[in-house]
Parts: C-alpha cells; sequence; structure tokens
C-alpha cells in the first residue's frame, strides 16, 4: 500500500512539471504571437485549452450541458416565469382579434383557454430534453438536423429573436413616454412632435431609445440568475394589473357593454373565427415553444410537476387570466369614452387627459409594471434565444452575454418603427412565421420521443467522432456535411401544405379558400407533416446511433445525465487512481500522454 502511494506521489510530481512546462511554453508562445493571434486571444471567450479547432466550433461554457450547480431553477421559478411572461401588452390585445371579428368576449375568451393549453403542452413537450440532459434547443437540434444541419433552424430563431427583440422594444417605448408624460407634462407628446422619420417623432424615438438604454443592465445577467427577475416581476406586475382592472371598472362606473355584445358570426363563419382565435394563441408561442429547452434545462430536477404540470397548468391558466383583465379593461373604457381602447396604453394615456396628481401617479405605477413587464417577455423569448443561439454559430467567440448585447445593438439599426407602421405589412409576416417554426418543432419532437425514444448521446453532440471509439464517426455527423438529409425533407414537406395560404395572409395574392383553411390550423399542419415525414423516412432509412425498437414496439431509453466531468470526457481526459491519462477524441486519433506506473 505504501509503494502505491509512493508511485502515485511521483506520478503526481511528473505531471506537475509537465503543468509547468506547459505553462512555460504558453507564455513563450505567447510572446511569439502575431498581432491578429493576440486579438484573437483576446476576443474568444473562453481558452482553447485540450479543445481540438473543430471543438472549439462546437461547445463553449454556455453550450455545454449545465452542471448542478447552475441548474438552480425550481417549479416554482417556472411557475413565476409564465406568470411574470403572462403580462404584456401582446397577451393583454391577444383577445381584440376575436370580438373585433364577431365574436362574443366569452368564446373568445374560450379560444384563448383553449389556445393557451395546446401552447403549453407543445411546450412540455420541447421542455423535456432540456430537463433530463441539460442542454439547450441548438444542441439538442444537433440531434436531429445533424451537427453543422442545424445551423439552419438556429439562424431561423436567431433572425426571428432579433427582430421580435427590436418590434417589442418599440411597443414598449410608449410605456417610457406615458411615464415621461405623468411627470412632465400632460402635452409632452405634442410638444416633441419633430418629425424624424415619416412614422417616428422625437417624442416616439426618446420612450423607445429610453426603454432599449434602460433593458441593457438586465442583458448582463446569465439565465440561471435571471430567474431572480422573473420572480420580482411575478409579484409586481399582476398586482399593477388587477390594479388597473378595478380603477378602470370604478372611473367607468361599471364593466361596459362589450360584456354584453352578442355575436355577428354564426355557423362555419363562427366555426373558422374560433380557430383562428385559437391557433393566434399558439401562434404567439411558436418560439417559445421551439427554445423551451434553453430554460428547462436549468432545473433542479425532473420532478412530476416538472415533467408533467408546470407547463400545462400555468401557461393556459397565467395568460387567459391576463386576457380576461383585458377584455374587461377594454369593455370599461366604452363607457369612458364612447370607444372601445384594446391597448391598455390607449386607456392610461385618456386618464391623462384628466390631469390629476392621483390619475398621474396611477399612470406612473401602471406604466412602470408595464415597462418591466415588457423587459421581461423581450429577454425570455427573445434576447436569451438570440444569444443562446447565436452562441452555437460562432462559440469560440461568443457567448449569451455577448449575444444578448449583439441583439440589442443590431435591435437599434434594423428601424423597428418602419416595422411597425400601419402601411407595413412586416408584422403580419413575423406572425405567419410560426409556419416555419412549426415544421422545426415537429421534426425535433418526433426524432427526440419516436425515432430515438429519448436517448441522446451527449458527448457525441459536440464531436464529429464519437469519444468511445475515436475510429468512428459521431451518430449525429449523418454524412460528410454533418447534415441529416431526412429532417430537411421533412422540414420542407411540413412547410409546403401552408405556403399558398401564407402568401394569402400576407394579401398579396388572392388564394382558394381551401389554401386559407389549410393555413387557419398553421401550426399543426406544420408539426404534424414534418413529424411524419420523418419518422417514415427513419423507418426507411434508418440511423446509426438509435435503438433497435420496432415502429408500434414499447421502449423508452431516456436517462438523467451526470455532467460534472463533462469537459474532461469530451476531451479524453481519464482519472485512474491518481494517474491522468488524455486522449484526443475529436481528432480521430488517440494519443496516450502518460503511462500507467502505478504499481
Amino acid at each position: 500500500m505504501g509503494e502505491k502511494i509512493k508511485a502515485q506521489i511521483v506520478v503526481s510530481n511528473q505531471l506537475d512539471e509537465e503543468s509547468s512546462i506547459r505553462k512555460d511554453n504558453s507564455i513563450s508562445n505567447d510572446e511569439d504571437e502575431t498581432f491578429w493571434q493576440k486579438v484573437i486571444r483576446v476576443c474568444q471567450v473562453q481558452k482553447k485549452g485540450d479543445l481540438t479547432t473543430q471543438q472549439m466550433f462546437l461547445y463553449n461554457y454556455d453550450l455545454r450541458p449545465v452542471e448542478e450547480a447552475r441548474r438552480t431553477w425550481s417549479w416554482f421559478n417556472y411557475v413565476f416565469f409564465w406568470i411574470a411572461d403572462s403580462f404584456n401588452i401582446n397577451t393583454w390585445q391577444i383577445a381584440a382579434t376575436g370580438v373585433q371579428a364577431g365574436m362574443t368576449w366569452w368564446q373568445t375568451w374560450l379560444s384563448v383557454w383553449l389556445g393557451y393549453g395546446l401552447a403549453g403542452m407543445f411546450v412540455s413537450l420541447g421542455a423535456r430534453v432540456g430537463i433530463f440532459y441539460h442542454i439547450s434547443f441548438p444542441v439538442a437540434a444537433r440531434s436531429s438536423f445533424g451537427i453543422y444541419g442545424s445551423l439552419w433552424p438556429i439562424i431561423n430563431r436567431v433572425v426571428m429573436s432579433c427582430v421580435w427583440y427590436s418590434v417589442q422594444a418599440m411597443v414598449a417605448g410608449p410605456c417610457i413616454g406615458l411615464m415621461l408624460r405623468s411627470i412632465f407634462s400632460q402635452n409632452l407628446d405634442k410638444r416633441l412632435d419633430k418629425q424624424l422619420d415619416e412614422s417616428l417623432t422625437t417624442y416616439e424615438f426618446l420612450s423607445f431609445f429610453l426603454f432599449w438604454l434602460l433593458s441593457l443592465p438586465a442583458l448582463w445577467f446569465p439565465p440561471h440568475q435571471i430567474r431572480h427577475l422573473f420572480t420580482f416581476k411575478a409579484y409586481v406586475v399582476p398586482f399593477a394589473g388587477i390594479g388597473f382592472l378595478i380603477w378602470t371598472i370604478v372611473k367607468a362606473g361599471g364593466i361596459g357593454p362589450v360584456i354584453h355584445q352578442k355575436a355577428t358570426l354564426n355557423g362555419s363563419a363562427l366555426a373558422w373565427e374560433f380557430v383562428q382565435s385559437t391557433m393566434n394563441s399558439i401562434a404567439n408561442f411558436a418560439t417559445l415553444i421551439v427554445n423551451a429547452p434553453d430554460f428547462s434545462r436549468f432545473a433542479k430536477k425532473p420532478s412530476f410537476g416538472m415533467k408533467y404540470l408546470v407547463y400545462t397548468i400555468s401557461i393556459p391558466l397565467c395568460f387567459s387570466i391576463t386576457s380576461l383583465i383585458g377584455i374587461l379593461v377594454s369593455s370599461a373604457s366604452t363607457i369612458m369614452y364612447g370607444e372601445t381602447y384594446w391597448s391598455p396604453l390607449d386607456v392610461l394615456s385618456n386618464f391623462l387627459n384628466d390631469y390629476t396628481p392621483g390619475n398621474r401617479a396611477g399612470v406612473f405605477f401602471i406604466s412602470i409594471a408595464f415597462a418591466l413587464a415588457q423587459l421581461g417577455t423581450n429577454i425570455s423569448a427573445n434576447s436569451l434565444s438570440f444569444g443562446t443561439d447565436v452562441t452555437a454559430i460562432l462559440p469560440r467567440f461568443l457567448n449569451i452575454r455577448r449575444g444578448g448585447y449583439l441583439c440589442a445593438a443590431l435591435a437599434l439599426v434594423i428601424f423597428p418603427w418602419r416595422l411597425n407602421s400601419s402601411a407595413s405589412k412586416f408584422t403580419t409576416y413575423l406572425s405567419a412565421y410560426s409556419v416555419f417554426l412549426s415544421s422545426i418543432a415537429g421534426v425535433v419532437a418526433i426524432d427526440y420521443y419516436y425515432v430515438r425514444r429519448g436517448y441522446i448521446k451527449l458527448t457525441h453532440l459536440y464531436s464529429l467522432f464519437a469519444p468511445e471509439n475515436p475510429s468512428s464517426e459521431s451518430f449525429y455527423k449523418f454524412n460528410k456535411i454533418g447534415c441529416n438529409w431526412r429532417a430537411y425533407v421533412a422540414y420542407i414537406c411540413g412547410i409546403l401544405p401552408n405556403i399558398v395560404g401564407f402568401v394569402g395572409a400576407t394579401d398579396t395574392h388572392n388564394v382558394p379558400i381551401g389554401a386559407t383553411r389549410v393555413y387557419d390550423l398553421n401550426f399543426f399542419m406544420g408539426f404534424i407533416s414534418s413529424g411524419l415525414v420523418y419518422a417514415i423516412l427513419c423507418h426507411f432509412f434508418p440511423m446509426e446511433g438509435v435503438p433497435s425498437v420496432g415502429p408500434f414496439e414499447k421502449g423508452w431509453y431516456e436517462e438523467w445525465q451526470y455532467v460534472e466531468d463533462f469537459e474532461e470526457e469530451l476531451t479524453g481526459h481519464s482519472i485512474h487512481e491518481g494517474l491522468e491519462q488524455k486522449v484526443a477524441y475529436t481528432s480521430g486519433s488517440s494519443k496516450e500522454k502518460y503511462s500507467d506506473t502505478i504499481i
């Protein structure tokens, strides 16, 4: 036993000496670097270390499976997250379309319940891979689309997140504007009315820019810490919304005529309007359905509540209550102003027509709540999604924090006031983009639940070669270009049924009514079509790394992953009784650096 300990000490000293030599060599290499090598070293988010050049473009700290120290979200943090996310201006107005189209308030509200209930189920499906494997959407997509083939779905999300971040910041700008009017002047918007652009005044730009600027500090915090913002928002914003409802009903002396309004539609017209209202709720959640693993990977443990209840209950409950408050406030506004205002900001703006200290204070504090609501929504749905996705595109130089600030910078230069102008069709394109996201979601879901039956080999997601057998390729490389052609064929097949209706939705062409009806079911059509085609292709063209289970046989291979030593496993380190061995796996070859000297 004593000899063994002495041998371990000798090996330890040898390793320390080699480490010292490598450190000296590193200092020497730093002195010999060219200017551009120094720039690259400064700009990269992590040192290369033992990672190969290929791994540097597949892996960094924000992409790796989340270790236990960062898995800090309990089930109630997710409930707070959805409470916080539900109180935003878009959800407040979600019922407006149905009521204005001719449905009663309760028919519209029922469609909202149904839509968000279905959305909660889809989010729950997408979140599971994050709960068990602790990975984000960009990494999870590698198992279905391929290590490099996943870049197209990721780029889709990057572009959409950036544009939506900009649009949502513009939507939130009037919250700051109302706060400024409450403090400085009732007619501040008229005094700062210089046209900077055909669709933008000085007052509107100031409001937008201040919201954009005040959002920047919140982008600094990593995802496992940002939960505190959502917890704070969950306490503050609902009380502000309920207070706004009570205040409006008291001022109006009742809940208004919208509640008593009868439907102007019947028969098939009513049925299809109900379907559209339901699908609007799901489309509003399309981005969150796809990027669900980005947040679920921070879950502490795969409890029953996390797997089945958190999303399916909290999402429809929270969003439906917010929608109901929006209906009641808008209805009450009809009594006061003779016109129904579906935007809460329009109602608050009218409150300032009576410029009393009480109204000014009330509008100021409620505007703060709505600004906080928009900030939380913009971070959860857009900023963090952009940061997580763009990290997968260039992981050597970008992490979530840098991605968030890049998203904010780009949001400022794409002129969102032009996208939001009444003459622009761009918001229609954005809303219809759920067609493309549904096809991605369908492929990813069927790949995980049906084809792989919950089985994923984590190290293969970050390497072109199999760590356990360096002569073999990763399961998720698929071919020389690292792309799963089955996923792309299925993705295109998911888009095709909706494409004609999508063109019709933009009002650029007249399309047959049948295509419109198919498009009314856009998310389901995209999800089911892509998923079905993918399942068939995987059956007739099987892949490696998939459990040998027949189409109708039982089998589930999902496992909770221990990832504390993941980087050592990925780079080829193994510890055996004090002895370190190092193998370079991702190059496809292995090299033993230390020989076994233990007796």
